[in-house]
């Protein structure tokens, strides 16, 4: 059984308000996807990394991202697709892949995960054939219609998703290929397996695993990335 990273890495970051991609946005001294793809390059347990850029930017993605920085695992450079889930089905198409393999879908702007988090999720895959990473929310979550409250969820239930998202290839595949076939998006890779009616595991996740989306989260990102070093001295 072999392990693949596939990064989706496409996304515009309009909300970033940057005339720069926000993957290729500085955090401390390298871009956000360098980071992300040192988080795989470096794992022990991963054997290959498939990152997933839009056409226009896979020039620049291999010159200043790949070759730069030596990423010696990745295996291939994808095109992206008009929306996420199309990117991730492009990604699962070029990846080379056995249908026992596990993948892990990982947001190529989420680049502070701990080791221990793909661990698990590579564990949980293995077992149960689907994994979601996440934490418990925090807050209390509302269910507003019209701008009224309409319900408060159980907050004990909830859980933030987060990625990796693990798989075996067979059936995060299938399941990408069954909902494209039927005309269904998803809101993550893996309620796509939900669908199927398959069990999906939720494993412990890490309130620094964020997702580089806005200003505010590339300061938090750089917070938690100082602190980090600060600890490791």
């Amino acid at each position: 059984m072999k392990v693949y990273a596939l990064l989706p890495a496409a996304g515009l970051g309009r909300r970033m308000g940057a005339s720069l991609n926000k993957q290729y946005l500085a955090l401390a001294d390298r871009p956000i996807l360098a980071h992300t793809l040192a988080l795989f390059e470096g794992h022990p347990r991963v054997d290959g990394i498939y990152v997933v850029s839009p056409e226009d930017e896979i020039p620049f993605c291999r010159q200043e991202v790949i070759e730069r920085y030596g990423f010696a695992k990745v295996l291939g450079l994808v095109a992206g697709g008009a929306e996420r889930q199309d990117s991730v089905r492009n990604g699962l198409r070029a990846c080379a892949a056995e249908a026992e393999d596990i993948v892990l879908i990982h947001d190529g702007v989420r680049p502070l995960c701990p080791p221990a988090c793909i661990d698990r999720a590579i564990d949980a895959a293995c077992r149960i054939g689907a994994c979601v990473v996440g934490v418990p929310v925090k807050d209390t979550i509302k269910e507003v219609d019209g701008g009224l409250v309409r319900g408060t969820p159980e907050r004990r239930r909830l859980w933030q998703a987060q990625t990796p998202q693990a798989f075996r290839y067979g059936l995060i595949r299938d399941a990408h290929e069954r909902a494209l076939a039927e005309g269904w998006v998803g809101t993550d890779d893996a309620s796509l397996v939900e669908r199927l009616g398959r069990p999906v595991a939720m494993v412990a996740g890490d309130y620094r695993n964020i997702k580089i989306t806005t200003p505010e989260d590339l300061l938090l990102a750089r917070a938690f990335l100082a602190s980090s070093e600060r600890t490791a001295t």
